[in-house]
Parts: C-alpha cells; sequence; structure tokens
C-alpha cells in the first residue's frame, strides 16, 4: 500500500463519528425504517425534533430530500444522494450530491449504515465521514453522539413494531 492511501485512510478515520448498537430487530425492519418514507419520518430526528417530508429514491445515483423541522417549526431541508444501496445489508449517501450526480454547494459528510445479522439481533453500524476535522469538530458540538444515539432509539422502538 503507498503512504498516499495510507495517508488517505488515516485522514478518513480521523474524520469518522460512529455509533453503533446492537438492536432487537432484524436487518429488514431496520432497512425498511431507513427507506420507507412514511417509516423515515417517525424516527429520524430525535423530539422534539420531527420529519417534516422524506422523499427517497433509494438507489445508486438517487436523490433524498429529508426536511427537519425545529420545535419552533423552522425547516430545514437535507439533500443528498445515494452512492450504495445493498438491500437488507448496507446504505452509504452524500451530501456533496443533490442526486444523479448533481453537486451540492458544499460537502459535508457521507453516511455509511451497516446492517450485521447477530442471530435474531443486528449489529447497527453508523458511520459518518466528513470532509474535513473542522466538519467533524463542528457535527460532534451539534450534538452527534446524543442526537444520533436518540434517533437510534427511537429507531430501535419504531423496529420493535415491524416484527
Amino acid at each position: 500500500m503507498t503512504d498516499a492511501m495510507n495517508d488517505s485512510q488515516t485522514c478518513a478515520i480521523n474524520h469518522e463519528l460512529v455509533l453503533e448498537r446492537l438492536i432487537d430487530a432484524p436487518p429488514t425492519a431496520i432497512y425498511r425504517a431507513w427507506t420507507e418514507p412514511a417509516l423515515l419520518m417517525q424516527w429520524f430526528c430525535p423530539k422534539p425534533w420531527s420529519v417534516a417530508s422524506a422523499e427517497l429514491d433509494v438507489r445508486p445515483g438517487g436523490a433524498q430530500t429529508i426536511v427537519m423541522r425545529s420545535p419552533e417549526g423552522q425547516e430545514f431541508p437535507n439533500t443528498g444522494m445515494y452512492l450504495e444501496v445493498v438491500e437488507n445489508e448496507r446504505i452509504v449517501w452524500t451530501d456533496a450530491y443533490i442526486g444523479d450526480w448533481q453537486p451540492s454547494a458544499k460537502a459535508f459528510m457521507t453516511g455509511i449504515i451497516t446492517l450485521t445479522p447477530e442471530g435474531e439481533k443486528t449489529l447497527y453500524r453508523a458511520v459518518v465521514r466528513h470532509w474535513s476535522d473542522e466538519d467533524k469538530k463542528s457535527h460532534e458540538n451539534m450534538g452527534f453522539h446524543e442526537g444520533w444515539g436518540k434517533a437510534t432509539d427511537q429507531l430501535e422502538a419504531l423496529v420493535a413494531t415491524l416484527k
């Protein structure tokens, strides 16, 4: 492996935020919660935030627009594009593109959701890779661990009803 490849891998790891949890549900239920708009809207934002709308074209190159709503009613659209979709196993998306390879105004992150069966449960791993250390720190300061943790609690509660 070249030094440039090692530097690139080290950079990616240094810019990652990770949430991992064993969820008492099969990968199929968690995948549905990530890919069906009506389900995603029920858990994606930590309460008292909510999802005002979700448009998901779940395919490589497909666009996603998830509009988050603050408790005060302000709406925050989040657009991105799916890079990789392996049903019931893996979803990769980025905000670097807004769909069909159209660049966004500013790239901030790439999300990688991995679903690994563990008996009747699923090892759920969410990795968020940022373009810079500054972006990673900004995401941490926004409350990544608390917010994504609460959203994952809500995801767990929802998928328990989908079994």
